[in-house]
This record gives structure tokens, sequence and C-alpha cells, in this order.
């Protein structure tokens, strides 16, 4: 019995989508929760799989057409369905052709050698080209279905490409650091067993004389295999190749691991003794910088750094901005959090901070004065009748800012879980697109890095940004006698084309307000 393969139901917002890439075509075999279809909208890409284990048997939405929400775009057949239809066509099984290809050719697959072209994902309408990060596989090397191929960074996420079936990489066609654009071709993957294209590796290096490069530019560094990424980055570092430690499979050495060393300066090389001779991998470091020389290095920005550099000129540029300071007096919020934060961790399993408090007082303030809440597009305003507050987030690649939506419904533990889980998939570069869209203002805090006063740059389309600091200790005139409390200054910085000084300025004076006397929203009064 056939199965209709619809498309998702859509967000309120999102009136229709774009059938980007079917992944099967018909007389194709899949299984169930195997990925079929991407469907592209205004704001996320939507993946449809296969609701049981069949055949393809009819696409009737194609690639570049227009879907509604439920849609039906396909058929789905019982499994094994296609073999009939494919002898009656004329048509040869794909094993069947690919058996006689590895019989005539000796680089082929052993077993079922199933060619998939591996492309990158449907980047969304506002990312238009990426940049390979690193490949996490080499040809030959066998692979499990969905384990992770390569990373692709774009401007404002990483994203992964994984394996479409156990087997293994037959050809890379996309280098690391080469730049990409949607669904181009990375490269040819092949079921089954990789006895051929290890083969075909391995012939390759016996051919080049055996080189301690691989086909995918590994190099073995003493006892170390460094995948190109990380060698270039440890290079540009002069680091110890010996001192840093491998993640990878069978103890490779991925960017990721040199990044880590970077940081926690494990992998400095010591000063050179002098020596006669040396290596060809320690080469580079044979002559260290004399006295008095000024070195220098350049280093290409990542795309999500242009982005930051892009989108903040863009903002000063085009937007009246202004900033009110005002400073609040913490003594209340952190009693609070000093009295409950043992039975907070016990009950919600996660640790009470302070970012909590303020994402609750500015959603309180957000609701008095909608002007703030606001954002321009064109020559019109926008009016939000939600809050959807974005914090941002310092991550080893740059300034993210992902989103809490409706915080007016949250209870203070799911937003401090929100905050927890974004800066856990930022540091690990997990965070999706569809995590960093949308958004009516937006809080910093630099006071976790020790700053004390800043004015932060607004993230447009917002009209408004609220930035926290550190709190120190100072004296203040507190009923006509001088007491030390923990204060922190506060910044808002607003369009001015949006709102006028005295909302902006009462807005402030509300969150100060609200954190000087916290019960006030936690008990809605």
């Amino acid at each position: 019995m056939a199965t209709d393969i619809k498309a998702p139901s859509f967000p309120e917002s999102v009136a229709e989508g774009t059938v980007a890439t079917w992944h099967k075509k018909p007389g194709d075999s899949v299984s169930r929760d195997e990925l079929i279809v991407e469907i592209e909208t205004d704001k996320v890409v939507l993946e449809v799989v296969a609701p049981e284990d069949g055949t393809i048997e009819e696409i009737s939405v194609e690639e570049g057409d227009t879907c509604q929400s439920e849609q039906v775009l396909g058929r789905l057949g019982a499994a094994g369905a296609s073999s009939g239809d494919s002898k009656e066509k004329g048509e040869e099984k794909p094993a069947e052709k690919d058996n006689d290809k590895a019989e005539q050719s000796a680089g082929s697959s052993s077993a079922s050698g199933k060619s998939h072209d591996v492309k990158a994902p449907s980047f969304p309408e506002s990312v238009q080209e990426g940049t390979i990060g690193t490949w996490h596989k080499k040809p030959g090397e066998q692979v499990k279905r969905d384990e992770v191929l390569a990373d692709i960074e774009t401007d404002k996420v990483v994203l992964e490409v994984v394996a479409p079936a156990d087997g293994s990489l037959k050809e890379i066609k996309a280098e690391e650091g080469d730049v990409i654009e949607s669904e181009q071709l990375l490269a040819v993957f092949v079921e089954g067993e990789a006895g051929g294209a290890g083969s075909a590796a391995s012939s390759s290096s016996d051919k080049s004389g055996g080189s301690d490069e691989n086909d995918d530019g590994d190099e073995k560094v003493g006892d170390k295999i460094l995948a190109p990424s990380a060698r270039r980055l440890a290079a540009e570092n002069d680091l110890d190749v010996s001192k840093l430690e491998g993640t990878g499979k069978g103890g490779r050495v991925l960017k990721e691991d040199v990044q880590k060393a970077i940081k926690s300066g494990s992998a400095a090389k010591s000063k050179p003794a002098a020596s006669g001779g040396q290596s060809r991998a320690s080469a580079p470091a044979a002559s260290a910088p004399a006295e008095g020389d000024r070195p220098e290095k350049r280093v290409p920005m990542s795309r999500l750094r242009q982005t930051i550099a892009k989108r903040l000129v863009q903002a000063q540029q085009t937007a009246a901005m202004l900033t009110t300071y005002n400073e609040v007096d913490m003594t209340e919020v952190m009693s609070l959090r000093s009295q409950y934060k043992d039975a907070f961790l016990k009950a919600h399993d996660v640790k009470l901070g302070f970012m909590g408090f303020f994402v609750k007082a500015v959603t309180e303030a957000l609701k008095r004065f909608p002007d703030v809440n606001a954002s321009i597009d064109g020559t019109e305003i926008v009016y939000h009748g939600y809050q959807d507050i974005g914090v941002a987030v310092s991550t080893p690649r740059g300034l993210v800012v992902p989103v809490l939506r409706d915080t007016d419904s949250m209870k203070l533990a799911d937003v401090e879980k929100g905050i927890g889980d974004f800066g856990k998939r930022g540091r690990d570069g997990k965070l999706g697109i569809e995590d960093m869209q949308g958004g009516t203002f937006t809080i910093t805090n630099g006071g976790i890095f020790g700053s004390l006063m800043s004015t932060p740059i607004l993230n447009p389309p917002q009209t408004a940004i609220l930035g926290m600091h550190k709190i120190q200790e100072r004296p203040m005139a507190v009923n006509g006698k001088v007491e030390i409390r923990p204060m922190m200054y506060l910044a808002l910085s607003y369009d001015h084309r949006m709102i006028d000084g005295k909302d902006a300025v009462q807005f402030l004076v509300v969150v100060k307000e609200l954190l000087e006397d916290p019960a006030r929203f936690l008990l809605d009064v």
C-alpha cells in the first residue's frame, strides 16, 4: 500500500515553501527516517524523511516548485517494489551496474558499489556561499551512515555534511579552504566496504614515492598525523606539533585540537637548542626572531568575522544611534540568588545566574514600551506583539546572537536553561541559522569579561540593545548614609529615528527598578 510523502506543517509565519532538493528519485529504496527531500522557506530549511521503509514510486512536486503546508509531494510504495518496475523499463539494477564496473575496474567498491554525490546543503537565502572548513574523512576511510564527513563554515553557522550511507569517500572535489555554493558537489561517496577506494589511495601514495602527505592533504609530522587546516593553524601559531593531542580517528590532529592547544598554551615551543641538523618538519622553527625584529603575520578573516564587521558598520551608518546610561543596585538580586541557588539547582538542574533576571526584567519593560520592542523595515515600523530576546554569546568563531522566543511565557528556569544551551552549542559550533533569526531586542553582557562601561552597537533591524557590565562595589548614599553596594552600569543604545529620548530613559529606569526589587516582576505586580 502506497503512503503519501507530505510537506511538514509550516509555522504560522511561513505561508509557503520551495522544494529545494530531492535526495531520492523514483525507484530508489529508502529506510524509515531517511532524508528524502528538503523544503526551503523564507526562514529555515525543512527536512522531509521517509515515514517507513519503502521505495519511491512517484514525485508530484519537482525541485524549484512551490508547495503548501502538508501538501503531498510524492508517493512511497512497499519495500522492494521497484525491482519489477526497473526490469519492465529495461533498466539495470544499480547494484548490478556497479558490480559489473567492479569487475572491470580495481578502483571500484567491493560491496554494493552504489555511488552518491556528496553535496553541500541548501543554504538559506541570507547565506550566499560557504568555505570548506575541515574534511573529517579521507578517501578510502570507512564511515557509517550519518557520520560527519566535512564542516562548511558560513558567515553565520558551521554546517555539517554527513555520510548518506555506510561506505567510503571515493574522491574529494572541493578541498579545505575552497569557497563553495549551495548544493555544490563536494565529493563522490561509494557504499559498501572501502576496498577499492582504499586501494586507489594506497596506489596514489605509492606513486608519490612514499610521501608523508596523503591524498586529502593529511601530513605525518613525527608520530602525529595532522589535518591540513590543523597543520596551517599550527604553523601560523608556531606550535610544537609533538605536544598536540589528536582527538580524530587514529589520533589524527584536527583544527579543534590546535585551537584548544593555542588557548591552553600546552603546545608552545620551548627555546630551540643549538643543533647541527633538523628535519623538514621542524625547519620553519630553526631561526628564532632576532632581538629587535618586528614579526608580522597575515590571517584571512573568517566569514563570521567579516559578517560581524559588515553589520556593525552598517548599524552605525544607517541608524541614528544614541546611548543612555544608568546604574542598578544589585543587592536584592544577589541576595535572592545567594539564598535560593542551591534549591534552584536541585529543582531545575540548572544554575541560577544573573542573565535570567535581566531577561525577565527587560521582557516586562518591553511590554510597557512597545516602541523599544519595534523594528524598522524600510519606511515602515513593525510593532511586535511578542518578546523575542537575543542574547549575545561569545564563541571561538566570534560573537553570535541566538534568540530566546516568547520570553514572556518563559519561567526563570527556562531562560537559564536556554542560555546555557546556547552557550554550549555555540562553543561546539552547533548553533543553527534558525536559532539566530528574528529577535525583537538584544542583551549583551560585557561584564563577564570585566567591562565596567561600554556603548553597545545596535543589532539591525532592532531598534535597541541593552549592555550589562561588571558588578563593582562602590560607596553609595543610602538614606543619608554612605554604604558599600554592588553596583552595575547599564547602557541602552537605541535608534533615535524610532525611539524618543524620553521613552529610552524611562525604559531603562523601569529595568533598573525591576532589578532593584525583583519580587515585582517575579510576582507580576
